[in-house]
């Protein structure tokens, strides 16, 4: 009974988890509506993409043990973000914000870190949260490259309006100038250690309490 128990309640974070990755990150493509801060937007939402990709994947990783399952939970996170982006389509908002795959190649590094070390935990929380630390911002690129023009979009699509707290006053401030894609990926490869740690001890402490 408590074999089964510890299971359900695996994949029950599992779930959770999951389906809170995608809701954290289904708004990662509205960078492209703002077109004064895109590159503050951009280099922001990359690393919360980053962080809730990495704690999931990880957890999962560390519980099943199978080099795999990290792109498998990314592709999790694809098919809820493609059901969720669609319902939104349905309602007349735009589709092509996030339908790149943009996270499993980042889990796939992740996994052959897993693979490469021999299920060595440590060497998956340093090298493997620096890798998908590093390479989501550079993968969600394809995010910008691949999406309708900005403005075109804007303004077929326009926002309500923006609460006074939220409103740029010289929006040309807000812009980082240098590369958003070196600066999510410098935030990402500190930050994913940590969170590939957590993704590790969320799975002891899931065991502790089952005990």
């Amino acid at each position: 009974v408590m074999v089964w128990l510890r299971r359900c309640t695996h994949y029950l974070f599992i779930v959770v988890v999951a389906v809170n990755s995608t809701l954290l990150t289904i708004n990662a493509g509205d960078y492209i509506f703002y077109t004064d801060w895109a590159w503050t937007s951009y280099t922001v939402f990359s690393i919360s993409q980053t962080l809730m990709l990495i704690v999931g994947a990880t957890y999962y990783l560390t519980f099943t043990g199978v080099p795999g399952t990290a792109t498998y939970y990314a592709l999790i996170m694809t098919v809820y973000t493609w059901i969720a982006k669609g319902a939104w389509f349905s309602l007349g908002y735009p589709y092509d914000f996030i339908v790149t795959p943009v996270w499993l190649p980042s889990a796939m590094l992740l996994d052959l870190v897993y693979w490469a070390t021999k299920k060595n935990k440590h060497s998956l929380i340093l090298f493997g949260g620096v890798l998908v630390g590093m390479s989501l911002p550079l993968f969600n690129m394809v995010n910008l490259i691949t999406v309708a023009d900005p403005l075109e979009t804007a303004f077929k699509y326009p926002r309500p309006t923006l609460p006074p707290y939220m409103t740029p006053i010289e929006p040309q401030v807000g812009k980082f100038y240098n590369s958003p894609v070196a600066l999510g990926a410098g935030a990402g490869a500190v930050l994913g250690c940590t969170f590939a740690a957590l993704g590790c001890k969320l799975n002891t402490w899931t065991y502790r309490w089952m005990a």
